[in-house]
């Protein structure tokens, strides 16, 4: 840490209330940077070429969204203004690693990024689709993780699988990736297989799959929001079976959205016989970014046009278990596009969160929140990725990805009809050190944004 006597810092953030999750600081501190890290973190007053007045704020590390898709030039002011310094593809990056460097690079986005490897994009790729591989020639298992391997190589952060909408996927083909994944210390990321509450049993086999995967395969394994897979109407013994096998020392983590829809595309597997699978009808159904619920009529010419579609069919018992479970991490499952056609979370989630379940319910105190934005997912990341280890925290040598808010204001206003709307509440945001938002206004001319890569040997 640098000596403040006598030394003027490039930023300084005076008079908040500083939090940081992983060491249990919670008090008011004074905070200096230089570069892109945090160099001084005392009670003294600093000297700074810039300075922050932060009396009556929330100083965080920034928050870290590690289940979104990839930046747009768009979507990510949004996530901004929800207080995302990072934005990590963990639900797939599309495209191979290298291309999707690339396009990171052209689009030159304000937050940082980076994602897992995304097996459906390989199956695509090599003519398989989402068929079993043993109706098509010539692919094979090992074709796959070759190419997982290269992405890998080239820094991507996980492996990530779907076997609910890639239904020719097999447990077998799951255990080869979970064995990539083991060998070079990153997480397999898995939508689950069901979310079908018609039948609970799915959604225990669902679970039990990827426990089963991270057993015999000694994978770390990252559960996709448990809340539409696996926990949906059975939170509670979702969360249980988890525990039973993190208590038997296997590396089992989840995320959450706090909403009650889920939303996919209309002509997606998902949603064949939604009323029977789910319990719910038409009229459960919105099609984002507009003010009604579905029609039976209406339905066949969304389902024909592949709108994404919210379907309302969880509870909050649902968002509130999840949440309370000490293993379980915030992720948006979504980034905004110019169209509009998004889910409210691609805007709202980490205030939404803040807001409602941490000031109005009092779901969970304001540390552990944060914990569940900053530390746990770079605690995830941070044993493959130096780049991930040194964020999610508030400490002498990080990097300084800062998110400062007002926690008696913060909240969500993004909802179906409208996703387009920022959050109320967050008033400055640093990524590497560098100031994108200012006093709640954006600074679109500012792009600090860098890639969150493996470490690469």
């Amino acid at each position: 840490m640098v000596d403040p006597q006598g030394h003027t810092f490039e930023v300084v953030i005076s008079g908040g209330r500083v939090i940081d999750p992983e060491s249990g600081f919670d008090g008011k501190a004074e905070i200096g940077i230089d570069g892109d890290l945090i160099t001084h973190i005392g009670f003294e007053n600093l000297n700074g070429i810039k300075t922050i007045e932060a009396s009556g704020l929330v100083v965080s590390p920034g928050f870290i969204d590690i289940l979104s898709y990839p930046p747009n030039g768009y979507g990510d002011w949004y996530k901004v203004a929800d207080g995302v310094t990072s934005n990590l593809c963990l639900h797939g990056i599309d495209h191979p690693m290298d291309e999707f460097l690339s396009n990171c690079e052209s689009i030159n986005p304000p937050i940082n990024f980076g994602g897992a490897t995304d097996q459906y994009a390989h199956r695509r790729d090599l003519g398989a689709g989402i068929e079993f591989l043993s109706k098509v020639p010539g692919v094979s298992i090992e074709d796959l993780t070759g190419l997982a391997d290269q992405d890998i190589q080239l820094g991507a952060l996980g492996i990530h699988q779907q076997p609910e909408y890639t239904i020719g996927v097999t447990e077998e083909e799951m255990m080869a990736h979970g064995l990539i994944a083991a060998k070079y210390g990153i997480p397999l990321c898995l939508h689950l297989r069901s979310g079908e509450t018609s039948d609970p049993s799915k959604q225990d086999d669902a679970v039990a799959e990827a426990i089963a995967v991270a057993e015999e395969t000694g994978c770390r394994v990252h559960i996709e929001h448990l809340n539409s897979t696996g926990g949906t109407g059975r939170m509670e013994e979702a969360i249980e079976q988890i525990n039973d096998a993190r208590s038997s020392g296997l590396l089992i983590t989840a995320c959450t959205y706090p909403y009650t829809s889920w939303a996919t595309y209309a002509a997606t597997s998902r949603f064949n016989n939604f009323e029977e699978k789910f319990g719910i009808t038409h009229e459960d159904l919105q099609v984002l970014g507009t003010s009604t619920r579905v029609t039976e009529s209406e339905w066949p010419s969304i389902r024909s046009s592949n709108l994404l579609t919210a379907a309302f069919a969880m509870s909050e018992e649902d968002i509130t278990t999840a949440l309370k479970a000490p293993w379980m991490m915030i992720g948006s499952d979504s980034i905004l596009e110019p169209q509009h056609n998004n889910h409210p979370r691609c805007s709202g989630t980490f205030s939404r969160v803040l807001g409602r379940y941490v000031r109005e319910k009092k779901t969970l105190t304001l540390i552990d929140a944060l914990s569940r934005m900053t530390s746990l997912p770079s605690q995830l990341l941070g044993e493959c990725s130096s780049d991930m280890a040194r964020r999610g925290r508030l400490q002498g040598g990080a990097i300084a990805d800062i998110t400062i808010f007002n926690e008696e204001t913060i909240i969500d206003n993004a909802d179906i009809e409208n996703p387009a709307q920022e959050s109320t509440g967050v008033s400055h945001v640093l990524v590497s050190g560098q100031i994108i938002r200012m006093n709640g206004t954006n600074n679109t001319d500012t792009r600090s944004g860098t890639p969150i890569l493996r470490n690469l040997l």
